[in-house]
C-alpha cells in the first residue's frame, strides 16, 4: 500500500515550492507518484529513481575510459588533490543544502581555495548592484497577498520558474489580491514575445542591451517630465513608457521580478543600480520592491551563507588564510582563462554546459573533481565524478529561497545503499585532508 508524505519541498528552481505531494512504496525505497509539482520538478525526483543511476565514484584512466572506484578512494583523492593545489578553485554550491556549504567553506579554508558560486554567471551583478544601493524588497508571501502590479523584467517565468505565477505572483488569490489576475496588472519587458509575454496587459519589447535607457526613461516619467522624452526610447514609443509608468505610481503595491536579461546584458550591474533607484523613487507615491528571479534552488543559500561566514556572498579568496573579494579578479571565468588555477573541484553545478567554451577546454586539462548525482557536461571533462544523495530527495537540509526565507528541505525516500550525501564526502575529505597538513 503506498504511502502519501506531504509539505515536500521541491529542489529545482529558487522559488522552492514546499506544498507537494509524494506516494512512495510502503518500504519506503520507491517514488511512485508526484503530486503538485511542474514538470521540470517531478522529472528531478523520478530521475532519481532511475535504474541506471551511478552509486559508485568512477575514475579516469589514461586511456580515456572510466573504472568504478570505491568512495574511501575518492576521498582520497580528492583530499590529496586539494592539499597538494597552489591554487585551487572550489566552485558551484547552487544545487546542495547549506549545511553542505558550510562544510565545503571548511574545505576551502584549509587548503586556501577561491571559492564561487554559479552567482558569478547569473545574479553576481544583482548582488554586486544590491552592494552599491541597497535592495527594497520583500517575501513571496507579501507578493502573493498584496501585489497588484507585476513586472517581469528579462525572464520568463513560464519556463524557468513554472509555478512561480501560479503559487506567488499573477494568479494567486491572496488575503488583500481576493480577485487574482484579474486584480493585478502585469507587466513583462523582454525583446522576445515568451510565453510569460503572451499573458500580459502590457507586453515592452525592449532592444537588446538597452534596459538602462528603459528603466532612465520610467524615472522620468515618475518626476512629471514624461513630455520631454524622445518619441521612442530603447524601441519603446514614448506614449507607453508614460502610460505604463503612470499605471505604476498609482499602484497599491507593486514588484519587479528581473532576471538573466537583465544581469547579463550591456551595462550587467549598472541595469540593477538603476532598477533598484526606479523602485525607490516609486516607493515616493506607493509601496513597490524588487527581487531577482534566482535559478538554482539553493543559489541564494550559498550566498546568505558565505555572507555570514566571510562577509562576501562569492568570488572568494582564501588564498591568504582570510577572505579577500574582487569579482574580475576572483571570479572563476577570470580565473581559468588567466591560468592561475592548478586545480578545480565543482560541487552542485554544471560549469561544463554553462560556461565559455574557451574555460572548459583548459578546465579539462586540470585536475577535476565533479561531485554530482546526475551525468553532465562537467563530469564528461572531470578526472574523478562523485554521485551522491539528490538534496530534497534522499536528504534533507536547509535551502533559502529566492526572497531569501529559509526553508527546511525534507528526505523522502533513502538513497541507494553507500551512497554518500554532499556533506558526508565533505566532511571525509576535511578529516583526510587534516591528516595530510598535520592540523
Amino acid at each position: 500500500m503506498p504511502v502519501r508524505v506531504t509539505d515536500v519541498v521541491c529542489p529545482f528552481c529558487g522559488t522552492l515550492c514546499d506544498d507537494l505531494e509524494c506516494d512512495i512504496s510502503d518500504d519506503g525505497k520507491k517514488i511512485l507518484e508526484i503530486y503538485n509539482a511542474c514538470a521540470i520538478g517531478a522529472e528531478k525526483f523520478m530521475h532519481s529513481q532511475s535504474d541506471d543511476r551511478l552509486v559508485l565514484p568512477r575514475m579516469r584512466q589514461e586511456d580515456g575510459t572510466w573504472k568504478n572506484v570505491s568512495y574511501e578512494e575518492a576521498v582520497e583523492y580528492t583530499a590529496q588533490m586539494l592539499s597538494n593545489a597552489v591554487k585551487p578553485l572550489m566552485y558551484g554550491w547552487s544545487s546542495t543544502n547549506c549545511e553542505a556549504q558550510s562544510m565545503g567553506s571548511k574545505v576551502g579554508e584549509l587548503c586556501g581555495a577561491q571559492m564561487d558560486n554559479t552567482a558569478t554567471v547569473c545574479h553576481g551583478s544583482t548582488l554586486i548592484a544590491i552592494q552599491d544601493a541597497g535592495v527594497p524588497t520583500c517575501t513571496l508571501g507579501e507578493i502573493k497577498n498584496r501585489a497588484d502590479f507585476i513586472i517581469f523584467w528579462g525572464c520568463n517565468p513560464a519556463h524557468a520558474h513554472p509555478r512561480h505565477m501560479s503559487r506567488y505572483s499573477i494568479f494567486p488569490r491572496g488575503f488583500f489580491t481576493g480577485k487574482g489576475h484579474k486584480g493585478r496588472t502585469f507587466v513583462v519587458v523582454d525583446p522576445r514575445h515568451t510565453d510569460t509575454a503572451s499573458l500580459t496587459d502590457y507586453h515592452l519589447p525592449v532592444e537588446q542591451g538597452r534596459d538602462y535607457e528603459l528603466l532612465s526613461a520610467l524615472r522620468v516619467v515618475f518626476h512629471g517630465e514624461g513630455d520631454r522624452l524622445p518619441e521612442v526610447v530603447a524601441g519603446i514609443p514614448k506614449e507607453t513608457i508614460i502610460e505604463v509608468g503612470e499605471k505604476m505610481k498609482a499602484a497599491r503595491f507593486g514588484c519587479i521580478f528581473f532576471g538573466m536579461g537583465v544581469t547579463q546584458s550591456i551595462s550587467k550591474n549598472h541595469n540593477i543600480d538603476m532598477a533598484i533607484n526606479v523602485t525607490r523613487d516609486l516607493n515616493e507615491f506607493s509601496k513597490w520592491s524588487i527581487m531577482p528571479m534566482r535559478g538554482h534552488y539553493n543559489v541564494t543559500g550559498s550566498g546568505e551563507v558565505w555572507g555570514w561566514q566571510y562577509g562576501y556572498p562569492f568570488c572568494i579568496d582564501l588564498s591568504r588564510g582570510y577572505a579577500r573579494y574582487n569579482p574580475g579578479e576572483s571570479s572563476s571565468n577570470d580565473l581559468i582563462e588567466r591560468g592561475e588555477l592548478d586545480a578545480v573541484f565543482v560541487l552542485g553545478s554544471d560549469p561544463g554546459a554553462h560556461f565559455p567554451f574557451s574555460a572548459v577546454k583548459k578546465m579539462n586539462k586540470l585536475p577535476c573533481v565533479c561531485v554530482d548525482p546526475h551525468i553532465t557536461p562537467t563530469t564528461v571533462v572531470a578526472d574523478l565524478h562523485v554521485p551522491v544523495a539528490f538534496v530534497g530527495v534522499e536528504v534533507g537540509g536547509c535551502a533559502y529561497r529566492m526572497d531569501s526565507v529559509p526553508i527546511e528541505t525534507h528526505k523522502v525516500v533513502d538513497p541507494p545503499e553507500g551512497v554518500l550525501t554532499d556533506e558526508e564526502f565533505l566532511e571525509k575529505v576535511y578529516e583526510r585532508m587534516k591528516e595530510i597538513k598535520g592540523v
